[in-house]
């Protein structure tokens, strides 16, 4: 459409936008007249008023026409215009009269020019705004395109290097590592000749060489979980750091750093992050649904000194407590001491535990606590428990 045909009963516009709007209000006005083409005196009155106060929501000019359009009714029905102004049939008619010939001649008054510079102005702001929203929403594009493209090297290195180390736990060692010199792997906090170590199995020989803080391997069939274990003497490191000791956001399987594989601790404490993906322990709140455990019911975890299976007895939500607060807090049950302090430890598990799965455990057996981040609440943990109940061939 031209410039010039943006008309609008006598009125031009100079942008499409702005002729939109005017046809928006003479569907109002058009309306109104309509409504209004029988009003007499109190009647038309009202509607002159409900429009001078806004009643009727209008973008151009024409609404003012309008409001002008009905003032010149009730003129020549010789009552009062708005606010009690009462419009005498001399001077005031003519200068009506004269007002209404100028818009009509496209001559707009003092004010109307005012008003349609304030409109012009109104445009340019808002198109102002409308490319600074652009601008952010690339900007944000672009940050989250970024921390995908990092999130997905992340993800894909680190699938990588496990599956590497699983394809070097069927190869035949390549070397010793539980000989003297140089070869020995030393984690714990154990004292020279305080115990004797045993030897590493095979199949972990390669591993160890590879990364001398390997400490076992955790598996649960038919589910994403399969990954080395690492343990280090905090509790931090593995947080964010893949097997190599590079920086990786996804971290490692890791175990606590006072369990001891050798002793053996009671409880052998293993954290992983709970990752959007489903990497790591990201699946292990899956077990909240009972059905979902009686189909993975068995834990397959080898220290690199022996195997073992271990069936699942408790899963339940916890959080990290304060120092002060008198509660249960599992990740501190590594060792009993007694046979009442373990029992104690188990009943304040069947307590809190999400579902009864007929599993028990006696003094003397050793177990496993899987254990991840829970988003139900702040420092929220979810925990899956198992006990020992076979030697893996």
């Amino acid at each position: 459409m031209a410039q010039n045909e943006y008309r609008v009963e006598e009125r031009s516009f100079r942008t499409e936008a702005d002729y939109r709007k005017a046809l928006r209000d003479k569907e109002t006005i058009d309306r109104l007249r309509k409504e209004s083409a029988g009003y007499r005196g109190a009647g038309l009155q009202k509607l002159r008023d409900d429009v001078h106060n806004g009643k009727y929501k209008f973008y151009t000019l024409l609404g003012q026409d309008f409001e002008d359009e009905l003032t010149e009714r009730l003129r020549q029905e010789g009552r009062q215009g708005p606010s009690g102004e009462k419009r005498k049939a001399g001077g005031g008619s003519g200068r009506t009269d004269r007002k209404l010939k100028e818009k009509k001649q496209g001559q707009p008054a003092k004010a109307v020019q005012v008003s349609e510079e304030a409109v012009q102005a109104e445009l340019l702001s808002q198109e102002r705004r409308r490319k600074w929203t652009v601008l952010v929403c690339a900007a944000v594009a672009l940050v989250s395109l970024g921390y995908f493209s990092v999130y997905l090297y992340f993800y894909q290195r680190t699938e990588r290097d496990n599956n590497r180390l699983a394809a070097l736990k069927e190869k035949a060692p390549i070397a010793s590592v539980g000989e003297k010199p140089g070869g020995e792997v030393v984690i714990h906090y154990t004292e020279e000749g305080e115990r004797e170590i045993p030897e590493i199995l095979d199949e972990y020989k390669n591993l160890v060489i590879k990364n001398k803080r390997l400490i076992g391997w955790v598996k649960i069939d038919d589910t994403i979980i399969d990954y080395p274990v690492m343990q280090t003497t905090n509790n931090e490191y593995y947080l964010d750091h893949n097997l190599n000791q590079e920086y990786d956001k996804n971290g490692s399987i890791f175990m606590d750093k006072d369990c001891d594989v050798l002793k053996p601790s009671t409880n052998l404490i293993l954290y992983g992050h709970h990752m959007k993906s489903g990497k790591m322990f990201g699946g292990l709140d899956k077990y909240s649904d009972e059905e979902y455990y009686k189909k993975h019911k068995y834990i397959d975890f080898d220290t690199i000194y022996e195997k073992g299976i271990y069936e699942i007895m408790y899963v339940f939500r916890s959080r990290v407590y304060s120092a002060e607060e008198v509660v249960f807090k599992y990740y501190q049950f590594i060792d009993a001491v007694s046979e009442a302090e373990f029992d104690s430890n188990m009943n304040e598990m069947a307590a809190i535990s999400l579902y009864d799965t007929g599993v028990t455990a006696s003094y003397g057996d050793r177990l496993l606590t899987l254990s991840t981040c829970d988003y139900q609440e702040k420092n929220g943990r979810f925990v899956v428990v198992a006990k020992k109940v076979a030697e893996k061939e």
